[in-house]
Order: C-alpha cells, then sequence, then structure tokens
C-alpha cells in the first residue's frame, strides 16, 4: 500500500504572541480556522515561520499539547521538531505523537552545517524512531547542508517519510526527483526568489509547503493545486502572476518578519516577533499594506488597513 501523500497548500503557520511575548493560544484557534476555512489542507506550526528556534523546550511541548485539541476536518496537523541533535529531535518527535500530531517535519540541526552523509542519516534515524510520519526539509539557505537529489530518493523510499519540502537553489533538483516518482509529497518553499514553484508544479508535484499562505491562504490553496487537468495549469498562472508581488513581499525580509508584520498590522492575532527579530514599519510595511487593498484582501478576509499606518509611511 501507498503513502497517504498530501496534496495542496502546507502552511508553515506563525507562532502568535502577546505583547509580553508569552504564546497566545486564542490567537492559534483563530489562525487555525482561518486555514481551515480557506481550504489548507495541513499546517506546520512551529516551523522557521513559527520562531521555533525561539522558543523554549517548555513553549514547544506546550505549543503541541494545546492545539492538538484545535485540529477540526481534514486538516493535518504537524509540528517541526528540529532539535540540536537526533536524540533531542526524536524527543520532540514522540511528544508530538503522543499528543496525537498527524506528522513532523525535520531540517538538518542548524548552526553544525554537517556533511550531507551525515544528514542523510539522520532523517533516516529519526524517520525509523517515529511512531508519525516525517517530512523531510532540505533548507540550505538555514542550515548550509544541501542535499542532492539522489540522497533526497534515499531518504523517500523510507516507508515513514511522507514528505520533502525544497528549498535548495539548484532549481534542476526538482526535475530529478519529479522524475523518480518517488512514493512521497513533492512539495518546495513558495519563495520567488528561489524560483521552485513553477517547475515543481508544472512537472508533477503534489503543492507547496509555504509561508505566504499566512496572508493569502486561499490564493496559496489555487497555487499549490496539482495540474491534474490542462485547465489548472491556466489557473495556476493567473493566480501566481495575480499573487507575485505579495509573493515577493512575503521575502522582502528574513522569514517570518513581512508576514507576521502585516499580519498583525491588519488587525490577526500576530503580536511581537521575539527579538532580536523586529517588526516592520514606515514604507516597507506600507507596500504590503498597499498589496492587501489592490488584492481586494480586505473585503476577502476581513483585513483592516488602519490609515494611520498608511500615513506614517508617506
Amino acid at each position: 500500500m501507498g503513502k497517504n501523500l498530501i496534496t495542496g497548500s502546507f502552511v508553515a503557520l506563525i507562532t502568535p504572541m502577546n505583547n509580553d511575548y508569552s504564546i497566545d493560544m486564542g490567537g492559534f484557534d483563530t489562525l487555525l480556522d482561518f486555514q481551515r476555512d480557506a481550504g489548507t489542507s495541513a499546517v506546520l506550526i512551529m516551523g522557521s515561520s513559527g520562531e521555533v528556534s525561539m522558543l523554549t523546550p517548555e513553549e514547544r511541548h506546550r505549543i503541541v499539547a494545546e492545539t492538538m485539541p484545535m485540529r477540526k476536518g481534514t486538516m493535518e496537523h504537524w509540528y517541526g521538531c528540529t532539535g540540536s541533535t537526533t536524540e533531542a529531535t526524536i524527543d520532540y518527535v514522540t511528544q508530538a505523537a503522543g499528543e496525537g500530531a498527524d506528522g513532523a517535519v525535520i531540517a538538518a540541526p542548524a548552526y553544525i552545517c554537517a556533511s550531507t552523509k551525515d544528514i542523510v542519516r539522520f532523517f533516516l534515524d529519526v524517520a525509523d524512531a517515529s511512531p508519525i510520519p516525517i517530512g523531510i526539509y532540505n533548507n540550505p539557505p538555514r542550515v548550509q547542508t544541501d542535499l542532492s537529489a539522489e540522497e533526497i530518493l534515499e531518504i523517500a523510499a523510507h516507508p515513514n517519510v511522507r514528505v520533502n519540502k525544497e528549498s535548495t537553489g539548484r532549481v534542476g533538483q526538482v526535475g530529478k526527483v519529479c522524475a523518480a516518482n518517488p512514493d512521497i509529497s513533492i512539495m518546495c518553499c513558495c519563495s520567488p526568489n528561489l524560483g521552485l514553484v513553477v517547475p515543481t508544479m508544472a512537472l508533477g508535484g503534489h503543492g507547496t509547503a509555504n509561508m505566504t499562505g499566512n496572508i493569502i491562504p486561499r490564493e496559496m490553496v489555487e497555487i499549490s493545486t496539482p495540474w491534474d487537468d490542462p485547465a489548472q495549469s491556466a489557473r495556476f498562472r493567473e493566480a501566481y502572476l495575480k499573487n507575485l508581488p505579495m509573493l515577493h513581499f512575503a521575502y522582502s525580509a528574513i522569514n517570518p518578519v513581512p508576514a507576521k508584520s502585516l499580519l498583525a498590522a491588519v488587525g490577526m492575532p500576530a503580536g511581537p516577533l521575539r527579538r532580536p527579530l523586529a517588526a516592520l514599519s514606515g514604507e516597507h510595511l506600507a507596500q504590503g499594506l498597499r498589496l492587501v487593498c489592490e488584492l481586494g484582501l480586505e473585503e476577502k478576509y476581513g483585513y483592516r488597513v488602519p490609515d494611520s499606518l498608511m500615513l506614517a509611511a508617506e
């Protein structure tokens, strides 16, 4: 029997916070409902978009324990479980599994700049130990280690590995992985600077594991829909080109600064970024607010664009 593959939009959720930097659990409930209503297939809680590296172990455990009961319908809850070592990662995965998580996403541990051979072993060791499905994230912009297509396919053959999220700068790798047709969800980061979305979807990818869906979730559902019929390619092209300015805005500073700043500005539960990160302001923030207006997101999502913020940038 093949793996139960995720298709569509897999959104890496922000972590909402209160003004004192504590975790806003009510905000999580609102954001999860927002994604579910938009048709998002799965959410990644505590990925890099969720400021996971600045959360304490106790906060990470609490977020899993308190957001899993918020799971409703078919939208899956996956959790970022990368630790600083293989053992720490397995511990986070085991705790998520104990709370009923649908799966865990892991990347190479940060800062150590391990060899690709070591990281392949890391992914396989965690997959061996995990009671739940694993998603792997090839994320060289954050961790430097950059797996080859052959290494990704070796990991994809593991029966417990269900998702591959790609963020390499080597666009040709997408074709190699898609050509091999592994039994795994082939997804990519939505950054327009990496340029992976178009080739991934055109070559048979299953969707995008994206961050911009925090702001435009319905649009990312359209962009992330597999091309199962010729008409979908036209719908993709229209949605991608229309929303390309917002994709560029979402990556106009280090993730998740633009998305979290914009969501807070339009009245969504986001709160502050943990220091030393700082929210956007002035003209930079106004660029995002103008896009909200130009794309009709106020009416579509109930966003509120404060006149005071727009005027402050002029």
